[in-house]
């Protein structure tokens, strides 16, 4: 596997930012990754997406990856790579996308729902598959999928809150990705960083809880 997906895996959170306001990108950033999250993603379709994902590559880069999430095209992985992404994400079972993807040597986490889906993308080189949305599928899927398929590593992306991520990573999946359960961003605009920091650290805490303890 892929030096950056061993680290997310072996971490097992990621932070998904979307629809954060440019400006406290940064501090953010840092104040996930003083959280102990292992990675962080920035949704392309979040206003200057490009921009803060070179400023957190440049500000955070060495302390652990930063992604592109919610990308569509090839184009898109082509752009988000140009701006610093180390890892891209996908929604969907996005070939173009990940074919990019392998062509520059960067890991892509590709979005599914089916085993059929899973091999597909497992087949052209995805080593780590996103499935979304997870919370609507439930625990006992990613279970159930590693009897056939444990050769696939998961990431459950999708409603993913402290009590579910243990059940996730219990089940079997790899890493859990989250957004508004993870990262408190009404704290973030008022600059209340240890807010976010505490917030960010339960689950952090509980995730690795349930992959060491």
């Amino acid at each position: 596997m892929h030096a950056i997906l061993e680290h997310v895996a072996q971490n097992g959170v990621v932070a998904i930012l979307r629809g954060v306001n440019p400006g406290i990108l940064v501090p953010l950033g840092q104040a996930l990754a003083d959280a102990g999250v292992g990675a962080i993603e920035i949704t392309l379709n979040s206003e200057g997406a490009l921009q803060g994902i070179t400023a957190l590559k440049e500000a955070i880069g060495e302390k652990l990856p930063i992604g592109a999430g919610t990308v569509m095209t090839g184009e898109d992985a082509h752009t988000a790579i140009k701006a610093g992404a180390t890892f891209v994400l996908t929604p969907h079972l996005a070939e173009e996308t990940l074919a990019v993807c392998c062509q520059a040597k960067i890991p892509a986490v590709i979005g599914v729902m089916t085993p059929t889906e899973a091999v597909r993308a497992y087949d052209f080189g995805c080593e780590m598959v996103k499935i979304f949305p997870a919370a609507s599928i439930g625990a006992n899927y990613f279970r159930e999928l590693r009897g056939p398929l444990p050769q696939i590593a998961t990431m459950a992306v999708g409603g993913v809150n402290k009590d579910n991520a243990v059940e996730f990573i219990k089940a079997g999946a790899r890493a859990v990705g989250a957004g508004g359960q993870l990262v408190d961003f009404a704290a973030a605009a008022r600059g209340d960083w240890e807010a976010v920091k505490r917030k960010a650290n339960e689950i952090v805490v509980a995730v690795h809880a349930a992959k060491y303890d």
